[in-house]
């Protein structure tokens, strides 16, 4: 019986015609009026074209901002996102201007002793005007550790009390101090503190180490005493919004030779998921942005590559045991006297090659010889090409997380 009354209601719809609201059209200025006469075989209904107004519009793929910059920069432009060039922490020297104005690096790195916080801001406005390209602004760093290492303490900014007193502090007047000279930093136009100091020294071995012990740069002796101040470290810059980098990877705690002046440092001891890299897990885990990377080599680790050249230590270490997909960043391999013996192209290129993105480069005049040497590189291997564009968008990445790039 339904079957019945189905088959007669669907027999009065076809001889009624469909109404335009059942049924689909090209347009409403083609679909056929309900009284028009149904089509027969003797005169077929011509095909309606449909209206231009009505054809589908393709969906653009959404694009990030990062991708748009990307697409925007030359290689060139892209290389030099990698370099962080040294220039005085009371600005730019003379010869240091054009390189900073031709090359416009990525990175600024403030050397020497600065002024006051009030003349940083200055310079630093002229700095970021001239290394800007494309609307992605530098990152513009300083070594502001404390004790011996403070490299911009004039009017403005307050003496930081060394690592190994800092260490001594609860967690919660350290994130409280710290969150204070980031708001100074910032306020000077500088947006990357390159610490805190990660390193263990061994008690033992304090007055032996020169790079980390002699200078007082530890927070303590043993991971458990190092780890806390990290973050708290850590976590009072980020208050500030002022981006960090725990360091030197994978630790300068057991050498004796410091690397900025010495050559052939060498770590016999260290080994791969050592109790003493616990420290940098834990800064990484309090939002660091970065690891700095160590110029001495570990024996234990890769014998035959200083660490930032290693893709042991970088690869293998860094984005596989710690889990690490931000920014890796070098010590300094452009005046350090570790890698002197290393033309300076291939400290660059090997870096990347090996994982990395940052170039931290002292001399500035070394700057468009590294650049150069990214490109030339990039041209002629497609592997590492895509290796330079990949590091690229981790530091576009991490800009644009502090708001230094602008999209339209």
């Amino acid at each position: 019986m339904r079957r019945h009354t189905a088959a007669v209601v669907l027999a009065a719809l076809l001889l009624a015609g469909c109404s335009d609201s059942d049924a689909p059209t090209a347009g409403p200025s083609t679909a056929p009026s309900s009284s028009a006469p149904l089509p027969t075989s003797a005169s077929p209904a011509p095909s309606p074209t449909p209206s231009p107004t009505f054809r589908p519009t393709p969906t653009p793929t959404p694009t990030s901002c990062v991708d748009q910059k990307l697409q925007a920069l030359t290689l060139r432009e892209q290389a030099a996102q990698l370099i962080m060039t040294g220039i005085s922490a009371n600005g730019m020297t003379s010869s240091q201007r054009p390189v900073v104005r031709n090359q416009r690096p990525g990175g600024i790195l403030l050397l020497g002793s600065g002024g006051s916080l009030s003349h940083t801001r200055t310079a630093m406005a002229t700095v970021n005007t001239a290394a800007t390209v494309k609307g992605i602004r530098p990152l513009i760093a300083a070594d502001q550790e404390g004790g011996q290492i403070q490299r911009l303490k004039g009017s403005g900014f307050d003496r930081i009390p060394a690592a190994t007193v800092q260490g001594t502090w609860s967690g919660s007047k350290l994130t409280t101090e710290a969150e204070g000279w980031g708001d100074q930093l910032r306020q000077a136009g500088v947006n990357v503190d390159l610490a805190p100091v990660a390193d263990v020294v061994p008690s033992s071995q304090k007055n032996q180490n020169a790079p980390i012990g002699e200078l007082d740069r530890e927070f303590g002796n043993t991971p458990a005493e190092v780890g806390p101040p990290v973050q708290a470290f850590v976590r009072g810059m980020q208050a500030a919004g002022v981006m960090t980098s725990v360091k030197h990877f994978p630790g300068l705690g057991r050498v004796r030779g410091n690397t900025d002046f010495s050559s052939g440092v060498v770590d016999n001891v260290t080994v791969r998921g050592d109790d003493d890299l616990q420290p940098f897990a834990d800064g990484l885990e309090a939002g660091a942005d970065m690891v700095m990377i160590a110029t001495a080599t570990y024996t234990r680790i890769d014998a035959k590559n200083r660490a930032v050249f290693s893709p042991t230590v970088i690869q293998g270490m860094v984005r596989g045991d710690l889990g690490w997909n931000g920014v890796v960043i070098t010590d300094d391999v452009g005046a350090a006297a570790e890698v002197a013996s290393v033309p300076a192209s291939q400290r660059a290129t090997r870096f990347v090659a090996a994982g990395g993105d940052i170039v931290i480069n002292a001399t500035a005049g070394l700057t468009a010889t590294m650049v150069n040497a990214l490109v030339a590189k990039a041209e002629q291997d497609k592997a590492f090409a895509a290796q330079l564009t990949g590091s690229v968008r981790r530091v576009l990445t991490l800009k644009e997380s502090h708001g230094l790039v602008s999209c339209g």
